[in-house]
């Protein structure tokens, strides 16, 4: 079996390449990354082979045809909604998921691409599939574009596996490279650690439903175990508040924390997530072994090594 996982450097990428690693080491894993926002260190300890390229770079997606792979993980993107160059975002994210839809075809590769609950935007909870889907940035609309893609493409080529995961909050081990803007379970942590207080937006009621990588990465597996096509939610089906996560980590920690409330600055937030994960608990098997008490405890005792 050869597989070919790209943002292999990033956040979900790495834990990706490590986990196949260690579930199938007669597989070969290919990491394929341009470490632009990604960082070489999240590799450290993978024994495949890494190709630094573009993805948006049609050529590259040509030379990769005589790899053959047998399955594709796509975590590669701008994932920075901070990224306002509109043409750059459709370009990199949407424009290189048809090359590798045009890989696919050709080697009869399974593909198993990263969506995002961004395609919701400010939707009514909980979040179906096949509703709501309005984005508010172009990050989210890049991504629904590719579900777009993806849909005619499963119409049109019903012999190719293609599952688009919609990830909600994810947050744990290989986010650490991301410093302000990874996970808010880190951020608030990291502020805690240093004496200082957690700092959100008034009244920490605001609503998430946080999964953890270790479930994110089990359900990108039990993807390539199966055998169906479509768009999930990956999440835990449960929406819990920035106050729940700042008493866990008193809790776990056993500190009193102090919050400071302010107000919200932007005229749009999203003041609840939460996924519907019916589809991928019924197609395929995907049940979350993590609560947030229990992830945010194992993700802790990472974090107490920095």
């Amino acid at each position: 079996m050869r597989i070919l996982v790209t943002g292999a450097a990033g956040f979900i990428g790495s834990n990706l390449v490590k986990a196949l690693e260690n579930h199938f080491p007669t597989y070969e894993i290919y990491a394929l990354d341009d470490f632009s926002s990604g960082h070489f260190k999240n590799l450290l300890g993978f024994k495949g082979e890494v190709i630094t390229a573009d993805i948006s770079c049609k050529e590259v997606w040509e030379r990769l045809k005589d790899y053959r792979f047998d399955v594709i993980f796509h975590e590669g993107a701008i994932s920075d909604t901070r990224v306002l160059d509109q043409g750059l975002v459709m370009r990199v994210n949407t424009e290189s998921f048809k090359y590798l839809l045009d890989l696919a075809k050709c080697s009869k590769s399974k593909v198993i691409y990263a969506s995002s609950a961004a395609v919701y935007g400010n939707s009514p909870a909980p979040q179906k599939e096949d509703e709501g889907l309005v984005p508010e940035n172009v990050y989210g609309f890049s991504k629904y574009a590719m579900d777009m893609i993806a849909l005619k493409f499963m119409e049109i080529n019903p012999d190719i596996q293609v599952c688009g995961m919609r990830y909600f909050n994810v947050y744990g081990p290989g986010e650490d490279f991301k410093g302000e803007y990874a996970s808010m379970i880190r951020q608030m942590f990291m502020r805690i650690k240093k004496g200082q207080n957690p700092r959100l937006f008034k009244y920490g009621e605001q609503k998430r439903d946080f999964v953890y990588i270790k479930d994110v990465i089990n359900a990108n597996i039990k993807a390539m175990e199966s055998d169906v096509s479509g768009i999930f939610n990956i999440a835990t089906g449960v929406a819990r508040s920035f106050n729940d996560i700042v008493k866990i980590i008193s809790d776990v920690t056993k500190k009193d924390i102090n919050v400071e409330y302010f107000d919200c600055p932007y005229d749009f937030y999203q003041n609840l997530t939460q996924a519907d994960i019916s589809r991928a608990k019924s197609f395929l098997g995907y049940i979350p072994e993590y609560d947030l008490e229990t992830g945010i405890k194992e993700y802790i005792n990472y974090l107490e090594k920095f």
